[in-house]
Protein backbone atom coordinates (compact mmCIF):
# COMPACT_ATOMS: atom_id res chain seq x y z
CA UNK A 1 0.00 0.00 0.00
CA UNK A 2 2.48 2.63 0.60
CA UNK A 3 4.27 1.89 -2.54
CA UNK A 4 0.80 2.34 -4.62
CA UNK A 5 0.41 4.95 -2.40
CA UNK A 6 3.82 7.03 -3.38
CA UNK A 7 2.89 6.06 -7.00
CA UNK A 8 -0.51 7.77 -7.10
CA UNK A 9 1.44 10.74 -5.67
CA UNK A 10 3.61 10.91 -8.18
CA UNK A 11 1.64 10.86 -10.74
CA UNK A 12 -0.10 13.96 -8.98
CA UNK A 13 2.11 16.10 -10.76
CA UNK A 14 0.14 16.42 -14.46
CA UNK A 15 -1.71 18.84 -13.03
CA UNK A 16 1.54 20.98 -13.31
CA UNK A 17 2.71 19.45 -16.14
CA UNK A 18 2.50 21.03 -19.56
CA UNK A 19 -0.44 20.03 -21.68
CA UNK A 20 0.19 17.17 -24.13
CA UNK A 21 -0.57 19.37 -27.07
CA UNK A 22 2.47 22.02 -26.09
CA UNK A 23 5.45 19.66 -26.86
CA UNK A 24 8.33 21.28 -28.07
CA UNK A 25 11.27 20.61 -29.22
CA UNK A 26 13.08 23.39 -29.97
CA UNK A 27 11.51 24.82 -26.09
CA UNK A 28 13.44 21.67 -24.66
CA UNK A 29 16.52 22.16 -26.33
CA UNK A 30 16.75 26.22 -25.50
CA UNK A 31 16.56 25.01 -22.02
CA UNK A 32 18.61 22.83 -22.00
CA UNK A 33 22.15 22.71 -20.29
CA UNK A 34 25.62 23.84 -21.94
CA UNK A 35 27.03 20.69 -22.95
CA UNK A 36 23.62 18.72 -24.13
CA UNK A 37 23.44 21.75 -26.61
CA UNK A 38 27.14 21.34 -27.69
CA UNK A 39 26.06 17.93 -28.31
CA UNK A 40 23.24 18.31 -30.67
CA UNK A 41 25.21 21.22 -32.60
CA UNK A 42 27.88 18.96 -33.31
CA UNK A 43 25.70 16.44 -34.37
CA UNK A 44 23.06 18.87 -36.53
CA UNK A 45 26.86 19.51 -38.41
CA UNK A 46 27.49 15.69 -38.85
CA UNK A 47 24.28 15.77 -40.28
CA UNK A 48 24.15 18.24 -42.66
CA UNK A 49 27.67 17.55 -43.64
CA UNK A 50 26.46 13.64 -44.11
CA UNK A 51 23.41 14.82 -45.77
CA UNK A 52 26.17 17.38 -48.50
CA UNK A 53 28.33 14.19 -49.28
CA UNK A 54 25.39 11.66 -49.94
CA UNK A 55 23.72 14.79 -52.60
CA UNK A 56 27.17 15.16 -54.06
CA UNK A 57 28.12 11.32 -54.71
CA UNK A 58 25.13 10.29 -55.96
CA UNK A 59 25.03 13.37 -58.86
CA UNK A 60 28.89 12.17 -59.43
CA UNK A 61 28.06 8.61 -59.67
CA UNK A 62 25.10 9.26 -61.97
CA UNK A 63 27.33 10.94 -64.21
CA UNK A 64 30.37 8.01 -63.47
CA UNK A 65 28.07 6.03 -65.23
CA UNK A 66 26.81 7.73 -67.84
CA UNK A 67 30.06 8.49 -69.18
CA UNK A 68 31.77 4.91 -68.59
CA UNK A 69 28.71 3.62 -70.77
CA UNK A 70 29.68 6.12 -73.21
CA UNK A 71 33.30 5.03 -73.18
CA UNK A 72 32.76 1.55 -73.51
CA UNK A 73 30.66 2.48 -76.91
CA UNK A 74 33.19 4.51 -78.12
CA UNK A 75 36.17 2.31 -77.23
CA UNK A 76 34.40 -0.74 -78.69
CA UNK A 77 33.98 0.63 -81.99
CA UNK A 78 36.80 2.30 -82.37
CA UNK A 79 39.57 1.07 -84.85
CA UNK A 80 42.49 2.84 -83.24
CA UNK A 81 43.63 3.98 -79.53
CA UNK A 82 44.06 7.39 -80.97
CA UNK A 83 40.09 7.85 -81.71
CA UNK A 84 39.80 6.78 -78.37
CA UNK A 85 42.07 9.08 -76.69
CA UNK A 86 40.59 12.08 -78.51
CA UNK A 87 37.37 11.62 -76.96
CA UNK A 88 38.64 11.45 -73.25
CA UNK A 89 38.46 15.05 -72.55
CA UNK A 90 34.49 15.23 -73.67
CA UNK A 91 33.98 12.03 -70.73
CA UNK A 92 35.88 13.29 -67.71
CA UNK A 93 34.14 11.54 -64.92
CA UNK A 94 34.54 7.79 -65.37
CA UNK A 95 37.23 6.49 -64.61
CA UNK A 96 37.80 4.13 -67.80
CA UNK A 97 39.62 7.56 -68.83
CA UNK A 98 42.19 7.59 -66.53
CA UNK A 99 42.65 3.73 -66.83
CA UNK A 100 42.92 4.12 -70.71
CA UNK A 101 45.05 7.28 -70.81
CA UNK A 102 48.05 5.13 -68.39
CA UNK A 103 47.70 2.08 -70.43
CA UNK A 104 47.86 4.41 -73.89
CA UNK A 105 50.89 6.21 -72.44
CA UNK A 106 53.03 3.27 -71.26
CA UNK A 107 52.30 1.93 -74.96
CA UNK A 108 53.84 5.22 -77.20
CA UNK A 109 56.38 4.71 -74.29
CA UNK A 110 57.41 1.94 -75.29
CA UNK A 111 56.92 2.34 -79.14
CA UNK A 112 59.49 5.24 -78.67
CA UNK A 113 61.94 3.26 -76.95
CA UNK A 114 61.61 0.66 -79.95
CA UNK A 115 61.64 3.59 -82.22
CA UNK A 116 57.83 2.18 -83.10
CA UNK A 117 54.99 4.94 -84.23
CA UNK A 118 52.42 5.71 -82.40
CA UNK A 119 50.01 3.02 -80.46
CA UNK A 120 47.22 1.92 -83.13
CA UNK A 121 45.74 -1.61 -83.05
CA UNK A 122 45.24 -2.46 -86.34
CA UNK A 123 47.54 -5.25 -87.55
CA UNK A 124 50.22 -3.94 -90.47
CA UNK A 125 53.60 -4.88 -91.61
CA UNK A 126 55.50 -2.33 -90.06
CA UNK A 127 53.45 -2.45 -86.35
CA UNK A 128 55.23 -1.76 -83.31
CA UNK A 129 56.38 -4.04 -81.13
CA UNK A 130 55.89 -4.36 -77.27
CA UNK A 131 59.01 -4.39 -75.06
CA UNK A 132 56.77 -6.21 -71.69
CA UNK A 133 53.01 -6.62 -71.58
CA UNK A 134 53.43 -6.57 -67.43
CA UNK A 135 54.84 -3.11 -68.19
CA UNK A 136 51.34 -1.97 -69.53
CA UNK A 137 49.27 -4.45 -66.88
CA UNK A 138 51.23 -2.66 -63.89
CA UNK A 139 50.20 1.24 -65.48
CA UNK A 140 46.72 0.35 -65.50
CA UNK A 141 46.64 -1.42 -62.28
CA UNK A 142 47.89 1.27 -60.65
CA UNK A 143 45.76 3.57 -62.77
CA UNK A 144 42.68 2.28 -61.64
CA UNK A 145 43.76 2.23 -57.69
CA UNK A 146 44.31 5.63 -58.28
CA UNK A 147 40.64 6.11 -59.94
CA UNK A 148 39.33 4.20 -57.09
CA UNK A 149 40.85 6.81 -53.98
CA UNK A 150 39.37 9.49 -56.17
CA UNK A 151 35.65 7.71 -56.17
CA UNK A 152 35.97 6.73 -52.56
CA UNK A 153 37.14 10.10 -51.36
CA UNK A 154 34.75 11.97 -48.90
CA UNK A 155 32.86 8.24 -48.56
CA UNK A 156 34.89 7.79 -45.80
CA UNK A 157 33.17 10.35 -44.09
CA UNK A 158 29.84 8.93 -43.94
CA UNK A 159 31.72 5.82 -42.09
CA UNK A 160 32.55 7.71 -39.26
CA UNK A 161 29.62 10.42 -38.95
CA UNK A 162 27.50 6.95 -39.07
CA UNK A 163 29.66 5.11 -36.03
CA UNK A 164 30.56 8.19 -34.08
CA UNK A 165 26.89 10.18 -33.76
CA UNK A 166 25.14 7.54 -31.80
CA UNK A 167 28.24 8.10 -29.34
CA UNK A 168 27.90 11.26 -29.16
CA UNK A 169 24.15 10.86 -28.80
CA UNK A 170 24.84 8.61 -25.87
CA UNK A 171 27.19 11.01 -24.35
CA UNK A 172 24.30 13.58 -24.57
CA UNK A 173 22.01 11.32 -22.68
CA UNK A 174 24.37 10.48 -19.76
CA UNK A 175 24.67 14.02 -19.51
CA UNK A 176 20.89 14.44 -19.04
CA UNK A 177 20.63 11.69 -16.64
CA UNK A 178 23.00 13.28 -14.62
CA UNK A 179 21.46 16.56 -14.43
CA UNK A 180 18.06 14.65 -13.94
CA UNK A 181 19.42 12.88 -11.04
CA UNK A 182 21.27 16.16 -9.63
CA UNK A 183 18.03 18.01 -9.86
CA UNK A 184 15.63 14.97 -7.64
CA UNK A 185 18.88 15.64 -5.05
CA UNK A 186 18.56 19.08 -4.64
CA UNK A 187 14.88 19.22 -4.49
CA UNK A 188 14.65 16.41 -2.77
CA UNK A 189 11.40 15.13 -4.91
CA UNK A 190 11.11 12.42 -7.61
CA UNK A 191 7.95 13.50 -9.35
CA UNK A 192 7.55 13.90 -13.21
CA UNK A 193 8.22 17.72 -12.97
CA UNK A 194 11.62 17.98 -11.76
CA UNK A 195 12.72 14.54 -13.50
CA UNK A 196 10.86 15.04 -16.91
CA UNK A 197 12.58 18.08 -18.36
CA UNK A 198 16.13 15.91 -17.79
CA UNK A 199 14.83 12.92 -19.41
CA UNK A 200 13.48 15.00 -22.20
CA UNK A 201 16.96 16.42 -23.06
CA UNK A 202 18.21 13.22 -22.63
CA UNK A 203 16.53 11.72 -25.12
CA UNK A 204 16.63 14.20 -27.52
CA UNK A 205 19.98 14.00 -27.82
CA UNK A 206 19.76 9.96 -28.16
CA UNK A 207 17.54 10.79 -30.98
CA UNK A 208 20.05 13.05 -32.82
CA UNK A 209 22.67 10.84 -33.12
CA UNK A 210 20.49 8.07 -34.37
CA UNK A 211 18.56 10.61 -36.84
CA UNK A 212 23.01 11.79 -37.86
CA UNK A 213 23.98 8.00 -37.99
CA UNK A 214 21.23 5.87 -39.90
CA UNK A 215 21.44 7.67 -43.36
CA UNK A 216 24.85 7.98 -43.34
CA UNK A 217 25.62 4.53 -42.66
CA UNK A 218 22.60 3.55 -45.05
CA UNK A 219 24.33 5.66 -48.10
CA UNK A 220 28.06 4.29 -47.02
CA UNK A 221 26.92 1.01 -47.56
CA UNK A 222 25.07 2.14 -51.13
CA UNK A 223 28.11 4.13 -52.06
CA UNK A 224 30.95 1.31 -51.63
CA UNK A 225 28.69 -1.00 -53.10
CA UNK A 226 28.73 1.70 -56.34
CA UNK A 227 32.43 2.17 -56.03
CA UNK A 228 33.39 -2.20 -56.54
CA UNK A 229 31.01 -2.16 -59.06
CA UNK A 230 33.07 0.79 -60.90
CA UNK A 231 36.54 -1.04 -59.29
CA UNK A 232 35.16 -4.34 -61.56
CA UNK A 233 33.94 -2.25 -64.94
CA UNK A 234 38.11 -0.76 -64.32
CA UNK A 235 39.27 -4.48 -63.84
CA UNK A 236 36.92 -5.58 -66.94
CA UNK A 237 38.32 -2.90 -69.37
CA UNK A 238 41.73 -3.37 -68.35
CA UNK A 239 41.71 -7.04 -69.17
CA UNK A 240 40.55 -6.42 -72.86
CA UNK A 241 42.95 -3.21 -73.23
CA UNK A 242 45.57 -6.16 -72.82
CA UNK A 243 44.23 -8.51 -74.79
CA UNK A 244 43.95 -6.11 -77.65
CA UNK A 245 47.54 -4.72 -76.59
CA UNK A 246 48.68 -8.33 -76.79
CA UNK A 247 47.12 -9.32 -79.73
CA UNK A 248 48.06 -6.66 -82.10
CA UNK A 249 50.97 -5.79 -80.86
CA UNK A 250 53.19 -8.79 -79.68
Amino acid sequence: MHTLGAFVLALQVQDAAPPAGSFDVLEIIRHSTIINQAVLAVLVIFSIASWAIILFKWLEYGKVQRQTRTFIEVFRKSSKFSEVNAVCPSLPETPLVGVFQAGYAELNAQFRLTGGGAANPPANPGRPILKSLDAVDRALIRAATTEVNKLEKRVTFLATAASVSPYIGLFGTVVGIMVAFNRIGATGSTNLAIVAPGISEALIATAMGLFAAIPAVLAYNHFTHRVKEFSAAMDDFALEFLNIAERNFT
